[in-house]
């Protein structure tokens, strides 16, 4: 039964996979200074996509009409001056948003840092906005394509199956087919244990997995994909140094011959696609292998167990009742050949020897002269 629960009969092979995505989904999202703005999947997609994973924006800080200018550098952890003597120009570091001119000028009212070279004004806002401007990206969809192979067997299969037409992937839900290929976001996230409206203020990380576990027997063949879900980065923020996830990228325009840009830093939620899996097919040389393996596992439980109850383990009385039952004494029943002679004959006596006559009484098989 184990043998065949756990298909040792057979020889197996890894997959070897590729993935591709669409996203589907358009939001509408008021903006501070900017007013409505359309959201296509150009715009929430972000710059790139990397192999295996696509990335939504979910929420955004948006820094209008930068220009290249001087402007005071914006007081990270009380960076703060009083004369220039404490602004060294040319100076910079990791949190720099420009480099130094040398002068200490007027941040607010009672604050003063350092002035900088730089994309002005430069961005001061750092908490993503609540709840996430982009909340109802929750109900995008995303069309997974997944092809697979199995070189040892030369079984080449794809997640979106012979019998799914355009009519099919127009109507399939997860919620009523486990092997529709297409996914709300909304339910990526609530599968994974999470609550999309928080996950989407900082951004994060999910991951798609997708397990191939294959048999590839004429009479038992079956190769479905199985779909689960789970958030792979720290999701609490007093927890983590840098909690979710975000970059920040600019769209470029000219006003009155000079070049102006609007910066904006992107939180969202990045989805990694993982496929794992394996494919078995019949081998005899397996099935032979596994029961000499199981035959010679059955030989070493009986030494084994003959160790056990000859050390301290067990009483001497156990062990000796079990070493008496496992070893039968066979008494011997042929009767031995003797041979006899008396001293007023001159002849030997071959005789069986027996338990009820005394030799003397039991008749010779054969007579032979002695010999000097």
């Amino acid at each position: 039964i184990m043998m065949l629960w756990n298909r040792k009969y057979q020889e197996f092979d890894l997959v070897v996979s590729s993935v591709t995505t669409k996203v589907k989904g358009v939001a509408q999202t008021h903006m501070p200074g900017v007013g409505d703005v359309v959201w296509d999947v150009v715009d929430y997609s972000g710059p790139s996509q990397d192999r295996n994973s696509f990335f939504v924006v979910t929420n955004v800080i948006v820094t209008e009409k930068q220009k290249q200018g001087k402007c005071p550098e914006v007081p990270l952890k009380g960076r703060l001056c009083r004369t220039d003597k404490d602004c060294e120009k040319g100076d910079w570091d990791q949190w720099s948003h420009g480099i130094q001119t040398g002068s200490c000028v007027k941040f607010e009212v009672l604050k003063k840092t350092c002035e900088v070279s730089a994309w002005c004004p430069i961005e001061t806002k750092t908490n993503p906005p609540r709840p996430a401007l982009l909340a109802a990206a929750e109900n995008f969809t995303v069309l997974i394509k997944n092809n697979i192979r199995f070189p040892a067997f030369n079984f080449i299969r794809r997640n979106i199956l012979p019998q799914m037409n355009d009519a099919y992937l127009r109507s399939c839900r997860r919620g009523n087919d486990s092997l529709c290929p297409i996914f709300r976001l909304g339910d990526i996230v609530r599968e994974a244990g999470e609550k999309f409206s928080e996950m989407a203020v900082e951004g994060g990380v999910i991951g798609i997995q997708i397990k191939w576990d294959c048999n590839l027997d004429r009479l038992m063949q079956r190769c479905l994909p199985k779909y689960s879900f789970r958030r792979l980065d720290e999701k609490e923020s007093n927890k983590t140094l840098y909690p979710g996830l975000n970059f920040r990228y600019a769209k470029y325009n000219t006003v009155n011959g000079v070049e102006e840009r609007t910066l904006y830093k992107a939180f969202g939620i990045r989805f990694e696609v993982m496929v794992f899996g394996q494919a078995g097919r019949f081998s005899f040389i397996q099935l032979i292998i596994y029961i000499g393996s199981t035959l010679s596992y059955y030989a070493l439980t009986t030494m084994l167990i003959d160790w056990l109850i000859g050390t301290s383990c067990y009483s001497a009385e156990v062990g000796q009742n079990y070493f008496q039952r496992k070893v039968e004494s066979v008494q011997d029943k042929q009767k031995c050949i003797l041979c006899v002679s008396y001293v007023d004959e001159d002849n030997l006596r071959l005789v069986k020897r027996s338990q009820k006559k005394s030799l003397q009484d039991v008749k010779p098989t054969s007579v032979e002269p002695r010999t000097v």
